[in-house]
């Protein structure tokens, strides 16, 4: 198992990422102009069409065996691997480095960077008619979620990258660190049984994690393997197809996303190394030792020195007036001594 030096991926992280693109608010209007600089490396289609008519694209690029297909933005207001993406797509179009060649040689890469733009340009979790993509494999009522299925049936990748962001309460369980990173091997039923294709994709976790875990230790946390019949990643895992879940989550004082958005570009950037020199994809077992993630944080927690007074807020994004604007929101829970903030305040005790 072959783990790319951290030092060289963060010079190139600097020289490559792509400086339009920053913060949680990405839309389509932030990327359509940018596919004009790809065309010349990348085969750029138009794949349809959301619910109100944004186009959708996908990008091509390599000529190996080994096919791997990347999405992101299928909830729209998690863009941390939208932007991830595009500063790949940079080092694709113009890295020389050996490392990247190999990727291209030995595989074909399809992306889909931003799967539901009626969402994105919400801010919204779900697509234009309120369906959550991630849950929507089975009945495929959402045009985003049959031309997803197509692309997949199309191209028949032998692994798959599912991109998203996951709050800020997630903790990495044992520490006081936020899961800035999660990864996950859907289970392909509920008795999460250790089949092949779950093998295979713990093995691309693994090179994952060894890297990060050299570059923000203790800040990777694993995602619940709880079965969920209708969503994406269990049922392309169940068809046959290996996917990857990686969940971009905070930073202390990373709110933009902007560390969390480096380090799911070196996830990834691993992920496509690995398997572009690897034969054998079962080096599974230390999968499990990935700490799980765990609801252990709130934004703000003012302290008093009366535990029971603590109080909690989260953030709450919104749009309004064509900005994003997150807003604390005071949490309907008693008892926050065994919860940490990313922010605590210490105040004297109320006045009763």
């Amino acid at each position: 198992m072959q783990i790319l030096s951290p030092e060289l991926l963060k010079n190139i992280f600097k020289a490559q990422k792509e400086s339009s693109l920053f913060g949680k608010w990405i839309t389509l209007k932030n990327i359509e102009n940018l596919f004009l600089k790809y065309q010349e490396a990348f085969e750029i289609k138009h794949l349809g069409f959301s619910e109100q008519e944004r186009p959708i694209y996908k990008l091509k690029i390599g000529k190996g065996k080994k096919k791997i297909l990347l999405w992101s933005q299928m909830h729209g207001n998690e863009s941390t691997g939208t932007k991830a993406l595009f500063d790949i797509f940079n080092c694709f179009s113009t890295c020389s480095d050996n490392e990247f060649k190999i990727i291209l040689k030995e595989c074909t890469l399809v992306f889909i960077p931003m799967l539901n733009p009626d969402g994105s340009q919400a801010y919204t979790r779900v697509n234009a008619n309120n369906v959550d993509l991630n849950r929507d494999a089975v009945n495929r009522v959402a045009k985003e979620s049959n031309l997803l299925r197509d692309t997949l049936e199309e191209f028949n990748p032998q692994f798959c990258f599912n991109l998203h962001d996951q709050r800020t309460i997630f903790g990495v369980e044992g520490t006081k660190n936020p899961a800035t990173i999660s990864f996950l091997a859907p289970s392909e039923e509920e008795t999460r049984a250790l089949t092949k294709g779950r093998i295979q994709t713990m093995d691309v976790i693994v090179a994952m994690n060894r890297l990060l875990q050299k570059l923000i230790p203790d800040f990777v946390g694993r995602y619940t393997d709880e079965f969920y019949p209708t969503a994406t990643g269990d049922n392309f895992q169940k068809l046959g197809y290996n996917t990857i879940l990686i969940e971009s989550g905070h930073f202390p004082d990373d709110y933009q996303r902007e560390i969390a958005r480096e380090h799911t570009f070196y996830a990834i950037i691993q992920g496509l190394y690995h398997i572009a020199t690897s034969d054998n994809f079962n080096d599974y077992e230390s999968y499990f030792t990935i700490p799980n993630n765990t609801k252990i944080f709130y934004d703000v927690i003012h302290r008093y020195s009366i535990s029971k007074e603590d109080v909690a807020y989260q953030y709450i994004d919104e749009i309004m007036n064509d900005q994003l604007v997150s807003k604390l929101n005071k949490v309907d829970e008693k008892d926050q001594k065994l919860k940490f903030g990313h922010n605590e305040i210490v105040f004297e005790s109320k006045k009763h």
